[in-house]
């Protein structure tokens, strides 16, 4: 089992940073990769960016040059850098694990909120 706690959320103007952290235990070895979710009111979660276990990243378009995940594996840590935040970005923001087997853990959520 893997277990992930969010961290890092708040209230933000637009224009402004976020750094969300997610905090990652268990069994780590089983970890494929890991990704940064969201879901905004009355929406679908949306996958925002990934992060394999080789190093390789990926963003969706509408975060593309703005975000960045990243990893400290020193501290079994994962993170997600948010600049230029916008309105749009406000959600919830979900850290996610795939792990070998085809399994997917969740984290509990964190709230991020851009004022305009």
């Amino acid at each position: 089992q893997v277990q992930l706690v969010e961290s890092g959320g708040g209230l933000v103007q637009a224009g402004g940073s976020l750094r969300l952290s997610c905090s990652v235990s268990g069994s780590i070895f089983s970890i494929n990769a890991m990704n940064w979710y969201r879901q905004a009111p009355g929406k679908q979660r949306e996958l925002v960016a990934t992060i394999t276990s080789g190093g390789s990243t990926n963003y969706a378009d509408s975060v593309k040059g703005r975000f960045t995940i990243s990893r400290d594996n020193t501290k079994n840590t994962v993170y997600l850098q948010m600049n230029s935040l916008k309105p749009e970005d406000t959600a919830v923001y979900y850290c996610n694990a795939m792990v070998t087997g085809g399994g997917s853990m969740w984290g509990q959520g964190t709230q991020v909120t851009v004022s305009s």
